[in-house]
């Protein structure tokens, strides 16, 4: 008796699994799947052609974690991090055992959370031949030289485009910019991420294998 009432449970609960296939998703601090493929093994010396700025969606990062640090601030987009890349496609990371920032409250104005900042320095600032004040510096230089539309900068509803229409917003909103060094993350079909790639010296410069967000439509969080 206690079996069959079992499988009438489970008949009745499968359809209403089945009615949700693709869940909300859930946003982790590294939008972008790195695949560890890519990822090349540490040497004494690592050289790198070009920066990847990440500056995460702050909202749908908040959808899933609101006790988040950062999360307070109500932030639109936020520094995710800038990261060594190559044209090839592969990128150095956890280049040394260097010891990160003397002063992570300097930095707080761009990493909030401290876990963040000393991840961001041991994984990708090791990589980039400079010193932790130099390699915050040249982030913070970096995040500021990207204006963000008006249109995201203060979204207080929903809203839809296609991926194409947000790169021409960043495009509009920052003519030094050539729109081939921007990109755009998405998980789900939900925006996660701006990308803009610059060389050692942050200037734009093409994104070569970056690859941006392929849905039809991508959904945006308000704030």
């Amino acid at each position: 008796m206690k079996k069959r009432t079992v499988i009438v449970l489970l008949d009745l609960l499968l359809p209403l699994a089945a009615c949700n296939p693709n869940p909300r998703p859930t946003p982790e601090p590294v939008p972008r799947p790195r695949p560890a493929a890519l990822a090349r093994e540490p040497t004494a010396s690592q050289p790198f052609d070009f920066y990847l700025l990440n500056l995460s969606w702050s909202p749908e990062f908040c959808h899933s974690h609101p006790n988040a640090i950062e999360c307070s601030q109500h932030s639109a987009f936020v520094l995710h991090g800038l990261w060594p890349q190559n044209n090839d496609g592969t990128y150095p990371q956890d280049c040394s055992a260097e010891p990160g920032p003397r002063n992570p409250a300097a930095l707080s104005d761009i990493y909030p959370d401290t876990g963040l900042l000393n991840h961001e320095w041991r994984t990708h600032g090791t990589c980039s031949a400079l010193s932790p004040d130099a390699f915050f510096t040249l982030a913070r230089n970096a995040l500021h030289s990207v204006a963000i539309p008006s249109t995201l900068s203060h979204l207080d509803h929903p809203i839809s485009m296609p991926p194409g229409q947000i790169l021409d917003l960043f495009t509009a909103a920052n003519p030094s910019i050539p729109r081939s060094s921007f990109a755009l993350s998405c998980g789900n079909n939900y925006l996660t991420a701006i990308e803009v790639c610059l060389n050692k010296s942050t200037q734009p410069t093409p994104c070569g294998p970056i690859r941006s967000c392929r849905a039809n439509t991508v959904r945006i969080t308000p704030q």
